[in-house]
């Protein structure tokens, strides 16, 4: 075989495509530090003068510190909620029970429902609980998601029964089942969890956009269209505005995309 005659080829290809898809972060960076027009020709591969003037303006023009102090909070309410209340969905959904099939057959079929459609009743739910403009409020809607219900459901279907056969022998509890036998062998499914959690509650708009009221309440999705009024020249504004949103993103990624590839597949390489 020719890749196994010459390994080097299938890693040259490799590093070839991941610069090529690097090119658009990389050209968003630059252009934050330089202010370059990005309609320029021909382009500059390398920037020239670069400052951080950007950055400045993004963190005093607009109340920066305060929309991301918003986005933390949220981002973690949204975290912890989906790793505590997905793990619950995903130990019961690997029970028996009645209904059962009927219980699965409906949460994949709410999959297929866009959250638009039902954004009316849950704002309305949001506005009785009183968590309009609350950091609780902005998180309702992501404590629990469906997919991530089923990542947790695929992983503890892969722990062996014979240990929870065993653990239940030695009178632990279904609470404790889960908390040290099940999470501590599902790590992947947890990273899972955390990453897929962080990254949509981190870049949620229409549902804060719609229960906010309040300025000091706003994330930074909401933040980047006040901060947009306040420029003239918007490109390297911009860009540097989107570099700092991108950067938690990306560290929690690379801090956990080994259990996140292996949460995602989980499934698909049991047994």
């Amino acid at each position: 075989m020719p890749h196994r005659r010459f390994p080097w080829a299938r890693h040259a290809v490799l590093v070839l495509v991941s610069l090529v898809m690097l090119v658009p972060f990389y050209w968003v960076a630059k252009t934050a530090v330089t202010n370059e027009n990005i309609y320029a020709w021909p382009p500059r591969l390398l920037p020239e003068s670069p400052h951080l003037f950007n950055f400045v303006d993004v963190w005093y023009l607009i109340a920066f510190p305060r929309y991301l102090l918003n986005s933390v909070i949220v981002s973690l309410l949204a975290v912890i909620g989906n790793v505590v209340l997905n793990a619950l969905a995903g130990y019961a959904l690997t029970r028996h029970f009645p209904a059962k099939r009927l219980v699965i057959l409906l949460l994949l079929s709410c999959m297929l429902i866009p959250f638009q459609a039902t954004i009316i009743p849950a704002y309305l739910i949001t506005a009785r609980l009183g968590l309009l403009n609350t950091h609780l409020g902005l998180a309702l809607p992501l404590l629990s998601t469906i997919i991530c219900i089923f990542i947790y459901k695929a992983a503890f279907e892969a722990v062996p029964r014979s240990l929870v056969d065993a653990a239940r022998m030695d009178g632990l509890s279904e609470w404790r089942i889960i908390t040290h036998v099940m999470l501590p062998l599902s790590k992947p499914a947890i990273a899972t969890n955390v990453i897929l959690a962080f990254i949509w509650s981190w870049n949620s708009f229409l549902w804060p956009l719609i229960i906010t009221r309040d300025p000091q309440m706003q994330t930074l999705p909401l933040g980047l269209a006040r901060f947009l009024s306040y420029m003239e020249d918007t490109t390297g504004a911009l860009y540097a505005f989107v570099v700092m949103v991108l950067l938690p993103g990306i560290f929690v990624f690379l801090m956990a995309q080994k259990e996140f590839i292996q949460g995602l597949t989980k499934g698909a390489t049991k047994g």
